[in-house]
């Protein structure tokens, strides 16, 4: 069994290496990879996932990249968190939930019952986001708040609009939903539509409130791109500094000794990209799939995807799935061979990276066009187009998948930025932490270096991540439950199955946008969700609730409860963005109050990371104190247990620090809601 298990690795390796020599292609404009993916951010309870072309379910993972074709179905007072740009889309238990389309300018969602909450804060040129239910597809039309409940039967959908504005088609007929109006919507071959005042907050539009409030109040977008997902995370777990070279860079508060970028996660296998790093840290998206990192006194920085500057050209951030360089040698997996100039990677044992750095060059792995290697590189670094279009002639266009020998990676010289792991590990994905392989400082600072990440075709688990197989998944009913569409989707992804075929047949390289539509996806109910076109509508006019009608200081009225124009539809007399919805949960309008929290929240954090910078720079210091003398590896162990408990206490600290602070602000907001509350009531009386 030893015997056969030594020849499978063995195996392994030579077929990794050999995999490794064939070089990115060349792809046209048409089939270059999406620029943006989901992120599923948070989960609270028993989340379930199914990767597309997959029938079997794990636990979700946060910070899984998400993309079309993906599944998931919240257990009972389950809830999950989803970012795409600037929309969160939030889910309460018992949800089905997944994309149809997720590419540069559609959001295409379906949901099979449940209830999924949408915050919209900008929609872009041409960008379209679209709801599909079981007996209609609401598209949004401005940024807002909205609420989606699909009930068990999948013959009832509700829409809430708390401000916003959203059209409703199904059953041949269109409506308007305006802000500060709910519409229930039964029926399926037509549609049987009533409007009323939105309904009063319950726990999840709470919980939905917060989320909003905590993103709606960051700094990170002073520094960041706010299409860069994920910078909302940043605030809470580092701190920003000016770097010369650099601008402003953000240090995360790690409290793990010799932490290093691309180290705490795992790798996992998403189409089209091919493997994508997946980070443990909550905070661990965006500084792993935009930007670049840099080795700063003693610790790491991340230097961000520029933000928006008016005036000045602005592309919008590429996602990619993990910016890093392979690093080869004898003792790696990733050993360039026949020498640099010849290219391809030789056989061997282990597989190692390390982070890109800033104005380093990304190139991908996957099949893309030289506009695409511009836009990943120029919309997350500072990069001359000159010296991206050199590296894309020399690894597309020449087929040289090697760094030229001039060429010199500034994180590949830095101490412990290496990180090397197994094969097995690699494509298992298996914690990269647990499985580390020692690498020589001497030899990896001066080892070949690669763009291409390993061609071998994935194992399923590679595909399903790191979650544990579950039985919590949707009733069987909701698998094949049609919904209704506006816009036809694309055709689902095909099979894992076939996929990987098709990866082998490619030599182990990622298929392309175009190989993949040429598959035939498997016919099965978890790999197709059945969509049905809307018929062509016509306006129609809802049946209007003249009570809550009249309590809604957001609809127009009349003495029939609704005024219409000649369409039929309800006419839109007045700018239904200029003022919340009379139904919202009460919120205390004091901007002074509101600034003052702020500001105490950034003195705040701009003290932790002066105490953080002090201890760091200490710290870096007495290693390198201790470095440059001739110690033993029990005086070393002693010092990195003594600087983790420091970074422990110091963390711990922090904690409570922010933890008496929200208190603070808490009760200042209670009582100034109550003296709020208090005039309210005196006015009511008089």
């Amino acid at each position: 069994m030893k015997t056969r298990s030594l020849y499978c690795l063995t195996l392994f390796t030579l077929i990794l290496g050999v995999a490794l020599a064939v070089p990115t292609r060349a792809a046209a404009d048409d089939d270059d990879p999406p620029g943006r993916v989901a992120r599923l951010s948070v989960t609270q309870g028993q989340v379930s996932f199914s990767p597309a072309g997959t029938d079997d379910w794990v636990s979700a993972v946060t910070n899984r990249p998400i993309t079309t074709g993906d599944k998931f179905w919240t257990d009972k007072d389950a809830r999950a968190e989803l970012h795409v740009d600037s929309a969160a889309f939030r889910l309460a238990g018992e949800t089905g939930f997944s994309f149809l389309n997720l590419n540069d300018q559609t959001i295409q969602v379906r949901i099979t019952e449940g209830t999924v909450s949408i915050r919209v804060r900008r929609l872009g040129d041409g960008e379209n986001i679209e709801v599909d239910t079981p007996n209609l597809a609401l598209s949004i039309l401005r940024p807002g708040r909205y609420r989606i409940n699909v009930n068990e039967a999948g013959d009832t959908t509700i829409v809430s609009v708390r401000d916003g504005e959203g059209e409703v088609n199904g059953g041949g007929s269109a409506y308007t939903v305006h802000p500060g109006e709910q519409g229930s919507f039964s029926g399926t071959d037509t549609l049987d539509a009533d409007i009323e005042g939105v309904a009063d907050a319950d726990d999840f539009d709470n919980w939905c409130d917060e989320r909003d409030l905590h993103e709606d109040h960051v700094v990170a977008p002073r520094y960041v791109s706010d299409d860069v997902i994920g910078y909302e995370d940043l605030d809470d777990n580092g701190g920003w500094r000016p770097v010369p070279d650099y601008g402003t860079v953000w240090f995360p508060h790690v409290t793990i000794v010799g932490w290093a970028p691309y180290r705490y996660g795992h790798w996992a296998y998403i189409s089209p990209w091919g493997w994508t790093w997946v980070d443990d840290a909550s905070w661990g998206f965006a500084p792993f799939h935009y930007g670049r990192w840099v080795f700063v006194a003693g610790a790491w920085g991340w230097v961000p995807a520029p933000p928006r500057v008016v005036g000045i050209a602005y592309v919008r951030p590429v996602y990619a799935p993990a910016l890093v360089a392979w690093v080869g040698g004898p003792h790696f997996g990733v050993g360039v061979g026949g020498g640099i100039g010849v290219g391809g990677f030789a056989a061997g044992v282990n597989v190692g990276w390390f982070p890109l750095g800033p104005r380093e060059v990304f190139v991908p792995s996957y099949a893309v066009s030289r506009a695409y290697v511009n836009r990943v590189n120029i919309s997350n670094t500072t990069m001359n187009e000159t010296v991206v279009n050199n590296y894309y002639n020399t690894t597309v266009v020449n087929r040289n998948v090697n760094v030229n020998n001039n060429v010199r990676y500034v994180n590949q010289g830095v101490p412990g930025a290496v990180t090397a792991t197994s094969p097995r590990a690699f494509t298992s994905a298996q914690p990269v932490s647990r499985n580390l392989v020692a690498v020589d400082q001497r030899e990896v600072a001066s080892a070949p270096v690669g763009f291409s990440a390993p061609s071998v075709a994935p194992p399923k688990q590679a595909v399903m991540g790191s979650g544990a197989a579950t039985n919590v998944r949707p009733p069987a009913a909701l698998a094949g439950r049609s919904v209704v569409a506006k816009t036809t989707p694309p055709p689902p992804p095909p099979s894992f199955e076939k996929q990987q075929a098709a990866i082998q047949a490619n030599h182990g390289q990622p298929i392309s946008m175009a190989q993949s539509r040429q598959i035939q996806p498997a016919r099965t109910t978890a790999t197709v969700a059945p969509v049905k076109i809307a018929p062509p509508s016509t306006p129609a006019t809802p049946r209007v609730n003249a009570l809550q009608g009249q309590n809604n200081p957001n609809r127009p009225s009349n003495a029939a409860g609704a005024q219409t124009n000649q369409a039929g539809k309800p006419a839109n007399t007045r700018a239904y963005n200029d003022r919340p919805p009379a139904s919202r949960p009460a919120t205390v309008e004091n901007s002074e109050l509101e600034q003052k929290h702020q500001q105490e929240l950034e003195q705040l954090h701009q003290k932790q990371d002066q105490e953080r910078q002090q201890l760091e720079q200490q710290q870096y210091q007495a290693q390198q104190k201790l470095q440059q003398q001739n110690v033993d590896a029990s005086k070393q162990q002693e010092l990195n247990q003594q600087h983790q408990q420091q970074l422990e206490q110091l963390a711990q600290k922090h904690s409570e620090e922010k933890q008496k602070l929200n208190q603070k602000q808490k009760a200042e907001h209670a009582k100034a809601a109550s003296s709020s509350k208090s005039k309210n009531d005196d006015k009511s009386h008089h």
